[in-house]
């Protein structure tokens, strides 16, 4: 009985060790994530961004930044560095824009030669992130960075794009944003997470993919397509993102933003919320995360989501959330968790071609 009691004492005491080391592990992320937005919130503060061309993309990317240190402070890592990433593709590319006396006095060969040195860095980097091992870290983390990864070529080429067709110093903030979004990549590859919850079962989203396209070009009609221009542009945006990575078979990052093109599609009918819905809203927002935090395996991309839902209902400085949070938070309740779940499933058949064509022209910046 006495070996018999000390055995279980040891289990405990290996238990409790294991408990401690993976929340050690765990607060080693919240410590890398916590540190990082801090650099940049000091950079920024040390250097500000004072070109009246860019001054706004770095104003708002230390709002960007701000949300992000509010959300790790409330314990919520992942919508904490959904926040970092647009923060720092912000500032990057208001540095880079505003980095233009060079450009401006040598003309395209000048930005040619950024840009070349710019292309060998986040070519090598687009190479390592092939390879890179998620097994150690949350499907959301995955999913940010693949997205991150996603953006930064395209981006690229869109710099140089617009350096040739309207001047040398006009494609340097998308330099800048590229060169953000494959650092931010990187830093999410190098987090410290607890080993996670049995994995997600990743899969191409080319199904949800096609069916959502086609459920998209059918909507696009007007006045809705006058009227919610912007809303189809993002919509869109997301679904030509999403689809790039699911050909890479980045599939966290796929998922990521189709739940991010099912959010845009479910705004475009949305209706507005009055008191009891909103307080309803609230109430799912919390039996959600009780759910989500009952199940024994990696829901994080489901998490990443639901922290955005919470953030748009309850601001920390305590203003009023907008009409369209409110609009939001309830399309992430009631279409993006289903859609969510629905994707964990085996994929259906890729929906088949109606026969009729659909030309849609959209004129926008890459991935904005």
């Amino acid at each position: 009985m006495i070996a018999r009691a000390r055995l279980i004492g040891i289990v405990s005491l290996f238990s409790l060790w294991v408990a401690l080391g993976g929340a050690a592990t765990a607060q080693d992320a919240a410590s890398q994530i916590k540190a990082e937005i801090a650099r940049h919130r000091q950079s920024l503060k040390d250097s500000p961004v004072s070109d009246p061309d860019f001054a706004g993309v770095a104003s708002a990317a230390g709002d960007a930044l701000q949300g992000a240190s509010d959300a790790v402070n409330e314990g919520h890592l992942y919508l904490a560095l959904e926040k970092l990433g647009m923060g720092v593709d912000l500032l990057q590319g208001s540095r880079a824009g505003a980095d233009k006396s060079e450009v401006e006095k040598g003309g395209l060969p000048a930005f040619e030669a950024k840009w070349g040195k710019a292309s060998l860095v986040l070519t090598e980097l687009d190479r390592q992130a092939q390879s890179r091992d998620w097994s150690q870290a949350p499907a959301a983390i995955r999913a940010l960075a693949e997205a991150a990864q996603g953006r930064s070529l395209p981006l690229l080429e869109g710099g140089r794009g617009f350096a040739t067709a309207t001047g040398p110093k006009d494609g340097l903030l998308y330099v800048g944003q590229a060169e953000g979004e494959a650092g931010f990549a990187k830093f999410c590859a190098g987090l410290s997470f607890a080993k996670p919850a049995p994995p997600l079962a990743l899969r191409s989203m080319l199904p949800e993919l096609v069916a959502l396209q086609q459920k998209t070009n059918a909507a696009f009609q007007p006045p809705r397509s006058i009227d919610l221009h912007s809303r189809f542009i993002m919509l869109n945006s997301a679904l030509k993102l999403a689809e790039e990575l699911d050909a890479r078979k980045f599939y966290a990052g796929a998922l990521y933003q189709y739940l991010e093109a099912v959010r845009n599609y479910g705004m475009l009918d949305a209706p507005l919320l009055d008191a009891g819905q909103q307080s309803a809203v609230k109430d799912a927002i919390v039996v959600e995360q009780q759910k989500l935090a009952a199940l024994p395996r990696d829901v994080s991309i489901a998490q990443l989501f639901l922290e955005r839902a919470g953030s748009y209902v309850a601001h920390t400085d305590g203003s009023a959330p907008t009409a369209d949070e409110w609009r939001s938070a309830r399309v992430i309740v009631d279409q993006v968790l289903p859609a969510y779940f629905a994707a964990e499933k085996p994929a259906a058949a890729v929906p088949s071609s109606s026969g009729r064509a659909v030309t849609i022209t959209l004129v926008r910046w890459p991935y904005t």
